[in-house]
């Protein structure tokens, strides 16, 4: 492979945050990812960083960061080995006062630390992270309530109790995945459903609580669903304008089926008056039904006036 070839191939790859000096991108785990091919930062780097982030309005970039604050970081955390990789770049310091322990923001579930998404954003390492303080102790075939697998015989840095109830075990990937997709809206204990306390603890215990809708609950998935319909559905459609295209009101409105709003039609038509106020398509009245009742009302049909004989009801 020739020179070029492998330079094309270098200046291709991500750019690696400065603060971690990883180039993953996974929102749950780094958040936002700022920055260009140039210069790329974790949003979470930044923030554990204690590093002020400047949301700034629409048309304008999307973040501001204070460029000197971040520059005296990265020299800061370039002297510092994190506590748990071994390697340089550690920007993230336990709170703990006297404490020098520093890591990555990626090592502290490798290294059973814990980060705070709320308030100040602290950080702890392993030696000083808060601890649950169940009374008892899980019994051995106790089971996780999330993945149905069983947790161990012991409280620990994996293996988390709800603290309203008290009997619903769980592991803290379990609960994590489960924060991830609720969000802050529908995050509560999978067992007594208590909300206020299980959701204070889980955050303290390095819990991510994400503000935002469960993940189920998405709006695109039924947009269709919530759009009315445009079209004129009469077998033939009389405006010169075309199916999909309608007036507010006189003989070209679009009056939709009163039982299903899935059919529509002109009122001129499917010959309804411009005092009519509801019609149904075919299929929600019988075949047939709904234009024989429209040509009684509303005269002489269309059908009719090219020989065609219309249903008559008995």
């Amino acid at each position: 492979m020739s020179n070029k070839k492998r330079k094309a191939s270098s200046s291709e790859e991500p750019a690696v945050c400065m603060l971690c000096g990883r180039a993953d991108d996974d929102p749950d785990i780094f958040g936002r990812t700022i920055g260009d091919s140039r210069m790329s930062i974790h949003e979470f780097c930044l923030i554990f960083a204690h590093i002020a982030l400047e949301e700034r309005p629409p048309g304008e970039e999307s973040t501001g960061i204070d460029l000197a604050a971040l520059t005296h970081k990265v020299k800061q955390a370039n002297q510092k080995q994190c506590c748990v990789c071994g390697e340089r770049g550690a920007a993230i310091t336990c709170a703990e006062s006297g404490c020098a322990r520093c890591f990555h923001l990626p090592c502290a579930a490798d290294g059973e630390c814990i980060t705070q998404y709320f308030g100040e954003h602290r950080s702890f390492c392993w030696e000083h992270r808060p601890r649950q303080t169940a009374d008892t102790a899980p019994a051995e075939d106790t089971i996780c309530v999330i993945c149905q697998e069983t947790v161990g015989d012991s409280l620990s840095y994996h293996t988390m109790v709800c603290p309203a109830c008290t009997h619903a075990w769980f592991h803290r990937g379990c609960v994590q995945k489960q924060a991830l997709n609720a969000g802050t809206m529908c995050f509560r204990c999978p067992s007594c459903r208590d909300n206020a306390v299980f959701c204070d603890e889980m955050s303290t215990m390095g819990i991510q609580i994400p503000a935002r809708r469960p993940s189920w609950d998405n709006y695109r998935a039924y947009a269709s669903l919530l759009q009315r319909h445009q079209r004129c559905d009469a077998s033939r459609c009389l405006y010169p304008r075309g199916r999909r295209q309608a007036d507010i009101r006189g003989p070209w409105q679009l009056i939709l089926c009163s039982s299903s709003c899935c059919q529509g039609t002109h009122r001129r038509c499917s010959h309804l008056s411009n005092t009519t106020a509801t019609w149904e398509c075919d299929s929600c009245a019988g075949l047939g039904t709904a234009s024989s009742t429209i040509s009684e009302l509303a005269g002489p049909s269309t059908a009719s006036q090219e020989g065609l004989q219309p249903s008559h009801s008995p």
